[in-house]
């Protein structure tokens, strides 16, 4: 029950400022979704961050890593407002940028988390 109350913490705190970082950064302009892509990419950078800690001389516990990386990285992060903002692209036509923030989201969010975990020199 503690881990899922771990798990639980974390994630509202990633996915709290998920939320505040989107209103910052989302434009209704030219509808880009920078907010969505920065929390991405963030997250992706931070989890490498921990899961590095974690695998090296088990510098983190079982439940700062439930908390930092199963909770907030995972609230943080989010697969599902990429995937329908993807679907608003191409309903829209928008292949260009379709594909810009595909390729984007999906290459600079691995080099993010081997960066991350680079950092801790795992």
């Amino acid at each position: 029950m503690k881990q899922i109350l771990l798990v639980f913490v974390g994630g509202g705190f990633g996915s709290a400022l998920r939320f505040i970082i989107g209103k910052w950064l989302n434009s209704s302009n030219d509808g880009i979704p920078y907010g969505t892509f920065a929390a991405n990419i963030i997250g992706s950078l931070l989890i490498g961050i921990v899961l590095g800690m974690a695998a090296k001389n088990n510098s983190l516990t079982e439940n700062q890593t439930l908390i930092l990386a199963t909770g907030f990285c995972g609230g943080f992060t989010t697969f599902s407002t990429f995937a329908y903002e993807n679907h608003i692209f191409l309903k829209s036509g928008d292949f260009t940028s379709f594909a810009i923030y595909t390729i984007a989201s999906f290459a600079i969010g691995f080099m993010a988390v081997f960066l991350g975990m680079y950092v801790v020199k795992v």
